[in-house]
């Protein structure tokens, strides 16, 4: 008798280590698959898009793939330059189309043939501080809700295109205290930094949270040390950048 209880007590203990590992495991596969770290494969195209603060004074009438002068002084020469060497066995092809004062609206305009058109296999954007911006410096109408819209029809329109693209999105930033970035900036523009990270989130995109990294750097320097305006970088700051994009890359 006591064989044959530690006979049952033994079997009911497995089914029921049996019955929650299949749980387990049912609730892993209906959760989303969290977004990880980007693999370069052989002869990727890698681009980044955006404002000023990816264009970063490049020349635009050069369009080839890693040419120095087509990349400016950012955070996109940093980055392109360092998968360039690190990669030089996979043939990959590195641009930027970033251009100064964009906002989504003037993405959408130029994204046949500034984007799709190169077929990326990696596309970065850093876009939004322009859309909130604008609405400071200019009177322009708009808000988080339109910009989420806006941003949505914009990769909607790229997944059409390119269903197989690795996105990153990254947030705009502001470093508070420095030039432009006042206290009236705020609490409105945590609206399009929430919107960016909540497309990241719908689209499944890499989110890259440029204010997290502002903020953390600033314990080691100042506001103005990193950025010259509070927006565009400093040659640290334009490093800082760099890791962070790169921090992404397996």
């Amino acid at each position: 008798m006591e064989s044959r209880r530690k006979f049952l007590t033994k079997s009911l203990l497995s089914l029921g280590a049996a019955t929650l590992g299949a749980e387990r495991l049912l609730a892993t596969e209906t959760k989303p698959k969290p977004t990880g770290k980007i693999a370069v494969q052989a002869n990727d195209i890698i681009l980044f898009q955006g404002d000023s603060i990816t264009d970063a004074g490049r020349k635009r009438e050069q369009t080839m793939a890693n040419d120095t002068a087509a990349f400016g002084h950012g955070y996109a020469l940093l980055a392109g330059s360092t998968l360039l060497n690190k990669y030089a066995n996979k043939h990959i092809k590195v641009y930027n189309r970033g251009i100064s004062g964009n906002r989504v609206p003037d993405l959408i305009k130029r994204w046949e043939e500034d984007t799709l058109q190169l077929k990326p296999t990696i596309l970065s954007i850093l876009i939004g501080v322009n859309d909130f911006w604008r609405t400071k410096d200019s009177g322009a109408s708009n808000s988080p809700a339109q910009y989420k819209e806006q941003y949505r029809q914009l990769l909607e329109t790229t997944y059409k295109a390119l269903p197989h693209v690795k996105l990153i999105i990254g947030e705009p930033f502001g470093v508070k205290g420095v030039k432009h970035v006042k206290d009236d900036w705020y609490p409105d523009f945590l609206g399009y930094q929430q919107a960016a990270k909540e497309i990241a989130e719908e689209f499944k995109a890499v989110f890259l949270p440029y204010q997290t990294v502002f903020d953390k750097a600033a314990e080691r320097g100042s506001g103005d040390y990193w950025t010259t305006d509070g927006v565009h970088t400093s040659m640290a700051g334009a490093n800082l950048m760099a890791q962070a994009w790169l921090d992404l890359i397996k």
